[in-house]
């Protein structure tokens, strides 16, 4: 069992992790990682990463602050972050939720990717992904299909747009992943939210609190 010093010191490294992104990008109209490179300017302009049309959007699409999220599907973190989070969006009804899926722990987490991303198509996205984060063991292929077709995923519509649509969908990973490695993220969960760089999982007071430090950081 943790101690409560423990937990004290835990937050406080979390609360200290947070980096204030580069003074001076939202201005240019880009938002620029203190960490990326001058090659990284294409790469995190503010449409990109704010605004990508084919990035499935949650929360209050008309928010004042919006909290951008790279998962993976077999991401134990990501899977126990994912109610918090979405209370918190909910509770304050003024967040603009973006998820970027990035695939990064092997090949069934690609495959999990494509396939929400599939579903998108079909307006089926936020159903496949809250089946694929609401289970507790490693995901296989077999069990994605299972998960999804329970869900009320079309799977022969989902075979077809995966096969018509693969290109896009590769693209849409490859912008994600470029991204997110602009950003200095090492592993996911990873987080923007407004104008905070966020490497790892807050708790849901630590996330009410980075947003109102957002809130509070785009007034000046």
């Amino acid at each position: 069992m943790t101690g409560s010093g423990n937990k004290s010191r835990l937050v406080t490294t979390r609360r200290s992790a947070l980096t204030l992104i580069g003074a001076g990008a939202l201005a240019a109209g880009g938002i620029t990682s203190a960490l990326a490179a001058p090659d990284d300017d294409e790469v995190l302009t503010e449409t990109k990463v704010l605004r990508d049309p084919d990035t499935p959007v949650a929360g209050n699409p008309d928010g004042n602050i919006t909290i951008v999220e790279w998962s993976d599907y077999n991401c134990p973190y990501c899977r126990k972050l994912e109610p918090e989070l979405r209370q918190v969006v909910q509770d304050d009804g003024k967040v603009r939720l973006v998820m970027k899926d990035w695939p990064i722990l092997g090949p069934v987490s690609v495959t999990a990717a494509r396939i929400a991303l599939a579903a998108k198509y079909q307006d089926k996205y936020h159903q496949a992904h809250d089946a694929m984060m609401g289970v507790s063991s490693r995901l296989t292929e077999p069990r994605i299909n299972e998960l999804l077709a329970a869900a009320g995923v079309d799977m022969d519509r989902l075979k077809r747009d995966l096969a018509g649509h693969g290109s896009d969908i590769d693209a849409l990973l490859k912008r994600n992943n470029e991204q997110a490695e602009a950003f200095g993220f090492r592993g996911t969960p990873s987080f923007i939210v407004g104008k905070y760089r966020v490497p790892g999982v807050l708790s849901m007071t630590e996330f009410e609190q980075v947003i109102a430090d957002a809130r509070k950081a785009k007034m000046n």
